[in-house]
């Protein structure tokens, strides 16, 4: 294994707490059961993911009102109070983040599905968006992980050798696209398992 040069962040999942359900449980009155149901058939992942690699908001909650007009009020509220949907930083994970630029060795990147329409606000929210070396948007670049266009684009854009990076993502799908393209990826699941999870890289915190 070549030295670790660059860690690349993913961050909803992993250094932000981010969940559509502190929305959407007290719009549905706390069942559960109803507010899975929406999401699976009406403001889905894949829709969301359209958004990610640059569809615009407004479009795409018009275009899913006119199918489901009678779920017009929810699906409003999806990116109407999606402010809301931010459940704070992930303190250990951010430790984590501040502990590898203090160490000044190595480059530190964040590659992001997010809408380039709701990523400012996230920018006032938290100030360690400020910390990173680069960070590569979905929503600006109109393409998202898993493809391998995004990965190439955080790769070449800040001068990253594929074998010599980490990446750090809690979907395990995005982690095997990025072990497919020679990234060392690595799975997040607890700032506590992370720590464990860089140590075969010779990264001890």
């Amino acid at each position: 294994m070549k030295d670790i040069n660059t860690i690349i962040f993913d961050l909803g999942g992993v250094l932000i707490d981010w969940n559509p359900e502190y929305v959407f449980l007290k719009a549905f009155e706390g069942d559960r059961k109803k507010m899975q149901w929406f999401f699976s058939n009406i403001c889905t992942m894949q829709w969301n993911e359209n958004q990610d690699a640059g569809y615009p908001l407004a479009k795409a909650t018009s275009e899913l009102v006119s199918q489901f007009p009678e779920y017009q009020t929810y699906i409003e509220m999806y990116y109407g109070q999606w402010e809301r949907m931010l459940g704070g930083k992930i303190t250990g994970t951010v430790a984590i983040l501040e502990k590898l630029i203090a160490t000044k060795d190595y480059k530190i990147v964040a590659l992001t599905n997010w809408s380039s329409e709701t990523f400012p606000i996230a920018q006032k929210h938290f100030e360690f968006l400020d910390w990173f070396d680069g960070i590569v948007v979905s929503g600006d670049e109109k393409t998202r992980k898993p493809f391998k266009r995004i990965y190439d684009i955080c790769l070449e854009r800040y001068n990253i050798t594929p074998e010599n990076a980490i990446f750090i993502d809690d979907n395990l799908r995005n982690i095997v696209a990025a072990n497919s393209f020679g990234i060392n990826g690595v799975h997040f699941t607890t700032p506590e398992n992370l720590i464990e999870d860089l140590k075969p890289f010779n990264i001890h915190l």
